[in-house]
């Protein structure tokens, strides 16, 4: 029994790397990465640093700094040329990880995947005057289809486009044969005119189609009934617990956990993340618990499973010769948030004993930091800082300067220590009865 579960797990891990499109959405998110960081970041020297807001916690409001005030402008345009458009360069990275699957390496394929994406969104918005009237703007490109709401029906847009696209291309049946006097770059031109053409009015025909069946755009259909639910479950308490269990269970066989399922989580974390970082930019109140930052906080500080918890409990509890000199050689990397060299040269992986505080300690932190956040103590996390920035300090910046959070993110480190501890002791008592 045990081994067919072991078996399956490994056949749908293997599965779900391997994967052509969730491979696709999950390299194509890791490439944006940067991007998210540096949006994040101009927020958080907007708010902290150039804010001029009366009443506003900013250096620009310190008396004889306020010509900080005069660099806002230049990280709020930064911030909406980054987070603001997300949804694009989410659309343009599928297509080229997903064509590159393919063999495809023409610089026209995301364009096409992004004129595909585009021909689903409306060109028209409304809102209210100065006087409190409506009006509609035509010509126009909402935020909406390029911040992290449009995550989801830009993925498959692009990956449905890239999909035809390819297709299109590898068949030739499509190819205009210019002679062999014309550059060969004017040429490749010709030869995917027709492709690109059938793909794009394939995907906007489908999104009129849809539209005149059903009275929904595409977008919104896709945003009511797949994006909200799945958000809905992955930022509630007990669907965010249940992910983090998967995660680390994954990893206790050995199969990098966090990369597997990040396909699937990422693009709700992310939204919800995307949410509070515009709450924060505008002052509003910040509405999500659960986001990108919380995780990266709360449930795999200082490496999946907390194990900087179980360096400290080996440390202090461990009378192992062996463990105590891995935890020596894993501490620089565990102040970082790395923890390869505990869980493969202790091992964690396929060690029974390990197995169970490792994934008992994460979800333990991540209630605690649930809690601590919903009372107040820890503030909200509103900037996506580097996953390598050391304890403390993250959620510090993530939570835009709480104390709190930071305050919380140690405590975590704390518990996961306590819980690691009596698995520690019972591997002292499992050494001395294999010497005997």
């Amino acid at each position: 029994m045990k081994e067919k579960i072991m078996n399956g797990l490994l056949s749908a891990a293997g599965v779900m790397q391997t994967q052509r499109h969730l491979a696709a959405i999950k390299n194509a998110f890791m490439s944006l990465l940067p991007i998210i960081i540096i949006g994040s970041f101009c927020t958080l020297f907007s708010n902290v640093i150039c804010s001029t807001t009366p009443g506003f916690l900013s250096l620009a409001n310190v008396p004889g700094l306020g010509f900080l005030g005069k660099l806002n402008p230049m990280f709020v345009a930064a911030n909406y040329g980054t987070m603001n458009f997300i949804a694009i360069g989410c659309v343009i990275l599928i297509a080229m990880e997903l064509g590159e699957h393919y063999g495809i390496k023409d610089k026209a394929l995301p364009v096409v995947a992004l004129g595909a994406y585009i021909s689903l969104c409306a060109f028209s918005a409304s809102g209210k005057a100065v006087d409190g009237s409506e009006v509609v703007v035509t010509n126009v490109l909402a935020r909406m289809y390029t911040n992290a709401q449009g995550l989801f029906v830009g993925m498959f847009a692009s990956v449905g486009a890239t999909e035809v696209y390819c297709r299109l291309v590898k068949s030739g049946k499509f190819e205009i044969h210019m002679p062999d006097s014309v550059p060969s770059n004017v040429a490749r031109s010709f030869t995917i005119l027709f492709p690109s053409l059938i793909t794009i009015l394939i995907v906007s025909g489908i999104g009129m189609v849809f539209e005149m069946i059903t009275g929904m755009s595409l977008f919104n259909a896709i945003i009511a009934f797949i994006q909200k639910p799945l958000s809905n479950i992955l930022t509630s308490f007990p669907g965010y617990i249940t992910l983090i269990f998967i995660t680390t269970l994954l990893w206790t066989f050995g199969i990098h956990g966090t990369q597997v399922t990040k396909a699937v989580y990422e693009p709700i974390l992310l939204a919800a993340f995307a949410e509070n970082e515009a709450a924060y930019a505008a002052g509003a109140p910040i509405p999500n618990i659960i986001n990108t930052p919380f995780m990266s906080c709360f449930s795999t500080v200082t490496g999946a499973g907390i194990t900087g918890g179980l360096i400290i409990a080996i440390m202090i509890f461990s009378k192992r010769d062996d463990f105590k000199a891995i935890a020596k050689l894993a501490i620089p990397c565990a102040l970082f948030n790395i923890n390869e060299p505990i869980i493969f040269g202790l091992p964690v992986v396929m060690n029974p004993i390990m197995a169970i505080p490792f994934m008992i300690a994460p979800a333990v932190s991540a209630t605690f930091a649930y809690l601590m956040t919903n009372l107040g103590f820890a503030g909200r996390m509103v900037v996506n800082a580097p996953w390598t920035t050391p304890p403390g300090l993250m959620a510090f910046l993530c939570s835009g300067g709480s104390i709190g959070a930071a305050v919380t993110q140690i405590l975590c480190i704390l518990l996961a220590f306590v819980v690691y501890i009596p698995f520690v002791l019972a591997s002292n008592r499992q050494r001395i009865e294999t010497e005997e």
